[in-house]
């Protein structure tokens, strides 16, 4: 693992802790699986679909999208770690939401 990947999974936790405290929402599995696979491996399995996650709509619900797996991976600091498909796939989700919300 390199040290933006290391980095990126640390982030990925924090998300996790985040939502937690300040919306309280507990997504286990999402936990289970950055723990599991690493927070890249995680993140590349959740956007690998068009599906939109229950975690993102919770997230959504509680007006922090940026606690988002989906922002997290759209941050300059970590686009180099996915392909230009993944990086539109997060566009999308988090464009139809805030679409939504107007």
């Amino acid at each position: 693992m390199t040290a933006l990947e290391d980095k990126f999974h640390q982030a990925m936790i924090g998300i996790y802790v985040a939502a937690a405290d300040e919306c309280n929402y507990r997504a286990k599995a999402f936990l289970s699986m950055v723990v599991e696979m690493g927070g890249l491996a995680a993140a590349k399995q959740l956007l690998s679909t068009s599906e939109m996650q229950s975690g993102l709509l919770e997230l959504f619900e509680c007006g922090r999208l940026d606690l988002t797996v989906e922002t997290l991976v759209l941050n300059d600091e970590y686009r180099e770690l996915f392909t230009r498909g993944e990086l539109a796939e997060a566009e999308r989700r988090l464009s139809l939401l805030k679409s939504s919300d107007r």
